[in-house]
């Protein structure tokens, strides 16, 4: 087998074979492939695209470029949840506890994030102590004990995709629809679990920003997920605004900690509950989505998935006593308060903007050698529908450095748009999709 005829046959917009695309994983991935040529294969996948069969071709490929996670020792059902990524997403924190505390398994390997701000991992490094780096059999007695566990996720998973992703990164080949699916398929197939959850932003703080788009990624995600044997459900939630009041880890962690004992913000509240309960219903733990967020909310209520969470901390190696007394947490060491000089609504707020307002206070990472600072952010004291009257505190900025303050109050001060007429309310559930059916909930124009 050659790759330059199978680059020509892509090139030329024909199908290519399970045997061409094995060819070109094992290669690519074992060095004999060099890298003018993957891009090459890449660059006419991503113009020319990829059938259904190509991405399945390509995702099992991924899977098996490297090791798997067997879950057999933990008897009963297994579910996953993966977030295509957003500004202020913390949701792992809070949704994994909620839908333990209902009799499921959440065995989570998470990554660090390179970006707006850190991944999971770094969010829980935030927790003094927190073990991130846990032996397969930490791993799996956190899981049986509490329910839930977070590792990092080890290189060997889907070996291929870190390798891949790197090149699509600096080829500009990263927005194709069927690549996306099958690294992020890849990994979650690999990682064992039984059902997957798929929460796909939508929005200027999201990868993607067209509802069609999102519906086309979210449909090739599950036709993935249902034919390698697992369950898959999607949800569409919204982008367009900063999930919660905190963005930046230590004020993230905070933030899931007092959601989990019920004073958490409104939006990012409603959101964990919808997501943990599809992870309640794919697990068959209740018999359909309503009843599933029902669970979730009497889980926060009766603050059993509290009290799970304080289990975790203290099995991962942090200090549970974080729970009650937030000034373990590590702080920046500067602050600065933004005023409004403008009256109105706030009509828009360019989230993408605020993200990389976070990254540059410190809270993420421009390249993955950066060092995080685990208290630097932003605290949102206002948002997108709300009135601003002048004078008004907008946010809080955190950092370790003066300097960052000031370029990030002329970030921050970007990205907000004023109106005197109020904007439309904002719906945190755009949509969710399985494999029978597809439920579009603020977009009643578009025909699935």
């Amino acid at each position: 087998m050659n790759i330059r005829e199978i680059i020509a046959k892509k090139r030329d917009g024909h199908a290519l074979t399970n045997e061409e695309i094995g060819f070109f994983i094992r290669g690519y991935t074992d060095g004999f492939i060099p890298d003018y040529q993957g891009a090459a294969l890449l660059m006419a996948m991503y113009i020319r695209g990829l059938d259904d069969e190509e991405t399945g071709y390509l995702t099992n490929h991924m899977v098996k470029s490297g090791s798997t996670v067997n879950l057999n020792a933990i008897k009963g059902v297994k579910v996953d949840k993966h977030s295509t990524g957003g500004v202020g997403d913390k949701t792992t924190l809070v949704v994994a506890p909620l839908a333990a505390a209902s009799g499921i398994f959440v065995p989570k390997m998470s990554g660090r994030g390179l970006g707006h701000t850190g991944g999971t991992i770094d969010k829980l490094e935030s927790i003094p102590g927190f073990n991130t780096s846990l032996s397969q059999e930490d791993f799996m007695k956190t899981v049986r004990t509490v329910g839930f566990a977070v590792t990092g996720q080890t290189a060997d998973i889907a070996a291929a995709d870190k390798k891949i992703y790197g090149l699509r990164d600096v080829t500009s080949t990263v927005d194709s629809i069927p690549l996306i699916a099958s690294s992020v398929m890849s990994k979650k197939i690999a990682s064992g679990c039984d059902a997957i959850i798929l929460d796909v932003k939508l929005g200027s703080g999201a990868f993607m920003t067209d509802m069609k788009q999102a519906l086309k990624l979210s449909k090739t995600m599950i036709s993935i997920g249902e034919n390698a044997g697992k369950r898959t459900f999607c949800l569409i939630t919204d982008m367009d605004v900063p999930l919660g009041n905190t963005i930046g880890n230590a004020l993230e962690v905070i933030e899931a900690i007092e959601t989990l004992k019920g004073n958490g913000p409104d939006d990012f509240t409603e959101l964990c509950i919808h997501i943990a309960g599809a992870m309640l219903y794919v697990a068959g733990k209740c018999h359909d989505l309503n009843s599933g967020r029902d669970m979730a909310r009497k889980n926060i209520e009766n603050q059993s998935a509290l009290k799970r969470f304080r289990e975790f901390i203290r099995l991962q190696g942090g200090n549970p006593n974080v729970i009650d007394d937030y000034s373990l947490f590590p702080c920046a060491k500067e602050s600065k308060v933004l005023l409004s000089n403008t009256e109105g609504y706030i009509r828009k707020m360019d989230c993408k903007r605020i993200g990389v307002t976070s990254m540059e206070l410190g809270a993420g990472r421009k390249f993955l050698t950066d060092v995080i600072q685990s208290g630097a952010g932003i605290r949102l004291h206002k948002k997108t529908g709300d009135y601003v009257n002048k004078g008004d505190l907008l946010a809080t900025l955190y950092s370790d450095d003066v300097e960052k303050l000031d370029k990030g109050e002329a970030l921050f001060l970007e990205s907000i748009e004023f109106d005197m007429e109020r904007p439309p309310q904002r719906s945190i559930l755009k949509a969710t999709m399985d494999k029978d059916k597809t439920e579009i909930l603020c977009f009643p124009e578009l025909v699935c």
